[in-house]
């Protein structure tokens, strides 16, 4: 009974912070902004970051990481990624959707690229993506509702770390004119 509230209650949120903006592929020399998912258990969490600001850097793009920290820390530890652009589990609320604090924060910078590198369709990725105004969107793992304009998935399978998806994915990218 509660989960399918909790779903019913989902899907009534997703459709209401579904952007209408239209999204299609676009090549990299027009994505001026962009704004980047990034698990921080994945065991390439380091790598990724650097391989994404490095993108950044690279093809002029202004870009933000958000990084998805769910782990449940322990007496001492630290969070190891800025608290302003780390969505935590404290930061969901009871059906999973992320503050509206965070929210606002990945739509500040209008980002034209949305990027998810996290290799699930958890519903607060899904509803990151779905409230993106950005024009092209990209991930590895289809959304509910088809919400991606380009899914780079994992070989069959397997589940390889986030940094060599990311390796792929500009790959991809590159080739899009």
């Amino acid at each position: 009974m509660l989960d399918s509230l909790k779903n019913l209650l989902r899907r009534r949120s997703i459709r209401r912070a579904l952007s209408a903006d239209a999204t299609s592929l676009m090549p990299l020399a027009k994505v001026k902004t962009a704004v980047a998912f990034i698990d921080v258990e994945d065991t390439s969490f380091n790598e990724c970051k650097n391989a994404l600001m490095a993108f950044y850097r690279e093809k002029g793009i202004k870009g933000e990481i958000f990084f998805f920290d769910f782990r449940r820390l322990t007496e001492g530890e630290r969070l190891i990624t800025s608290i302003t652009n780390t969505i935590l589990k404290k930061d969901l609320n009871w059906i999973g959707k992320p503050s509206k604090e965070k929210v606002s924060l990945m739509l500040e910078g209008e980002p034209d690229m949305f990027i998810s590198l996290l290799p699930n369709s958890d519903f607060p990725i899904n509803y990151m993506a779905a409230a993106s105004r950005a024009r092209f969107k990209v991930g590895r793992v289809e959304l509910p509702g088809k919400i991606l304009d380009l899914v780079v998935q994992d070989p069959a399978g397997q589940l390889i770390p986030e940094a060599d998806a990311f390796r792929e994915m500009t790959r991809i990218l590159e080739r899009i004119q």
